[in-house]
């Protein structure tokens, strides 16, 4: 037996079974900076890498929150990474707050300044991505008709990392303390050792 159900009809289930299967994701946590000088800092599921050379990043605003007004303003973020021990920092960093309050200091973090952009990064993130916006695209459905939701696409210009997370040379991810988002209501993951095993690709 398969469940089946057509998105337009509803899904007829306690959630919405969408993001849990497109899931456990990485975790956009997006610091930006508005015209007149508030920082911001929140985070986003619909997040990830696009591009190598030059290495491209985006995430999807869900409403026209106050990281893409900014990002419209400025044309600058930074991706921070987020992980185990930041946890609670993040999800308070989601709060809902009027544009004048900054989540840096409603949740304790330590803003720091970029190398690159006019952004400030989480002092407390072990790996940083200063970001350039590059495109901003309104999304739109099968009819045609947009949506209330933004990808926000940007080159990362400037890379911060823990040099601790440099195994001769190579990025330690099993041992990062990467967290990713899941299904439901509340579901994370974290990636650890256990859930590492290798696969060469075949020449």
């Amino acid at each position: 037996m398969t469940y089946f159900y057509q998105p337009k009809d509803g899904h007829g289930l306690p959630h919405d079974p969408f993001n849990a299967i497109v899931g456990p994701r990485p975790i956009g946590w997006i610091s930006s900076r508005s015209s007149s000088g508030v920082d911001n800092l929140a985070p986003y599921s619909f997040f990830n890498a696009f591009n190598y050379v030059p290495p491209i990043i985006g995430f999807s605003s869900i409403g026209a929150k106050d990281s893409l007004r900014n990002i419209q303003e400025t044309g600058e973020f930074v991706w921070n990474l987020v992980t185990r021990p930041l946890a609670e920092a993040m999800n308070q960093s989601c709060a809902a707050v009027a544009p004048e309050v900054s989540e840096f200091d409603l949740t304790g973090l330590t803003r720091t300044p970029s190398r690159v952009v006019n952004v400030p990064r989480v002092l407390e993130s072990p790996v940083a991505f200063e970001c350039r916006s590059t495109q901003i695209i309104q999304l739109q459905g099968l009819d045609g008709h947009k949506v209330e939701s933004w990808l926000v696409l940007g080159e990362v210009v400037g890379i911060h990392i823990d040099e601790a997370l440099l195994k001769d040379g190579v990025y330690d991810t099993a041992n990062a303390g990467h967290i990713l988002r899941g299904g439901g209501p509340a579901d994370y993951f974290s990636v650890g050792p256990d859930q590492l095993f290798q696969m060469w690709r075949p020449r």
